[in-house]
C-alpha cells in the first residue's frame, strides 16, 4: 500500500522462514534465488563473509518486484547468523578494540545492507519483516529500525507476547545506546540510531462485526490497550486507546486468490478470480490498508505522493 500511494519501497525479509519472499516470487524464481551453493542474491549472501569471519557485508542489489518496489530476499539459511549476532551483542562491550569493531560490524550488518540496497534502488522507506520472537536475529533487525509496528491477534498469546516484548524492547534500546557511547565503538562504520520507536499496534485476524470483534475475541481485545501502554510504552494507562492503528478484518476468501495471483488482496481484479461478492471485499480491504498506511506514515513522518 505504501507503494500504491506513491512511495518507493524496499522490503527486507529478515524472517528465516522467508514467507514474505515466497509471497512475491513463484517456485522457478525462488529456485534461482536459493540454488545449490552460494545464495548471492539473498540477505544470507550479503552477510555470508561476516558469518564465516572472512570479511564484511557484500555489495548487494535488491530484487525488483514491480515498479517502485524492491525486496532484499530472505533465506532459510539465515538462522546460521544467530550465533554471531548473539556473540556480537556481547562483544560490543569488549575493551579490546578489534573484538569490539568486529562485533559492531556484525550488529550493524542488517542496517548497512538495507541502507546500501535502498540507495541503489532509490527507496524512500524500508519495511522490515521479522519472525515472531525476541531472539538475537530480531534484536539486530529492530536495532536497525527507526519505528516499530506490532501486529497482534486478539488472544492470550498476543497479550503474553506484549508482556515479553515491552521490557525487552526498552532494554535493547538503552543497551544499544550504551554500546554506541563506548570508547571502543568504531567511527568508520555506519551504525543505526537504534531508536525503535513504537508507533502502535494492529489487531489482525479477528472475526469482526461492524469493525468490532465478536464476543469470542472481545475479552482479549479489551485487555490489549492497557498491556500495550504499560508494558511496551512503560506508561500509566488512561481511558482511550490512541495506540491502536487499525483492526484488519480477516479476508479469508481473498487470501487464496492473493496467493495464486502473487499480488496484494486489495489489488485483486476479476481476472484473478475476484468476482461477485469478492469485489466488495477487495474494495473494503483496500480502504482498510490505505487507512493503516496513512496512519503509519503520519506517525513516522513519511510523505506520500498521493492519497
Amino acid at each position: 500500500m505504501f507503494r500504491e500511494l506513491g512511495t518507493n519501497v524496499i522490503a527486507v525479509d529478515l524472517d528465516p522462514q522467508s514467507n514474505l519472499t515466497s509471497a512475491f516470487f513463484d517456485d522457478d524464481a525462488l529456485e534461482k534465488l536459493w540454488p545449490d551453493g552460494a545464495h548471492s542474491r539473498t540477505i544470507l549472501g550479503a552477510v555470508d563473509k561476516l558469518i564465516n569471519r572472512m570479511g564484511d557485508i557484500e555489495s548487494f542489489s535488491p530484487e525488483q518486484v514491480v515498479d517502485r518496489m524492491h525486496i532484499i530476499p530472505g533465506d532459510l539459511g539465515l538462522s546460521t547468523f544467530e550465533d554471531r549476532l548473539s556473540q556480537g551483542w556481547r562483544d560490543c562491550l569488549s575493551d579490546n578494540p578489534p573484538d569490539a569493531h568486529d562485533a559492531f560490524r556484525v550488529m550493524s550488518a542488517f542496517y548497512r545492507v538495507t541502507i546500501r540496497a535502498g540507495e541503489r534502488c532509490g527507496a524512500d522507506v524500508a519495511l522490515i519483516d521479522v519472525g515472531p520472537n525476541i531472539g538475537a536475529m530480531n534484536r539486530a533487525a529492530l536495532v536497525a529500525s527507526d519505528f516499530i509496528v506490532v501486529p497482534l491477534g486478539a488472544d492470550l498469546f498476543s497479550l503474553q507476547g506484549l508482556r515479553n516484548l515491552g521490557p525487552t524492547l526498552r532494554s535493547w534500546r538503552s543497551s544499544w545506546k550504551e554500546r554506541k557511547q563506548r570508547e571502543t565503538a568504531p567511527n568508520d562504520i555506519l551504525l543505526p540510531d537504534g531508536s525503535m520507536t513504537p508507533l502502535g499496534y494492529v489487531i489482525l485476524n479477528p472475526s469482526v462485526r461492524s469493525n468490532r470483534p465478536v464476543k469470542a475475541y472481545k475479552r482479549w481485545a479489551e485487555r490489549i490497550p492497557e498491556v500495550y501502554e504499560t508494558e511496551v510504552l512503560g506508561g500509566a494507562f488512561n481511558l482511550g486507546d490512541p495506540n491502536q492503528l487499525a483492526m484488519i478484518k480477516h479476508f479469508k476468501s481473498l487470501m487464496p486468490l492473493s496467493q495464486d495471483a502473487r499480488k496484494p488482496m486489495f489489488l485483486l481484479k476479476p481476472a484473478d478470480g475476484a468476482i461477485g461478492g469478492h469485489v466488495a471485499a477487495v474494495n473494503e480491504c483496500y480502504e482498510q490498508f490505505k487507512s493503516l498506511a496513512i496512519r503509519i506514515a503520519d506517525a513516522s513522518g513519511i510523505c506520500f505522493a498521493q492519497r
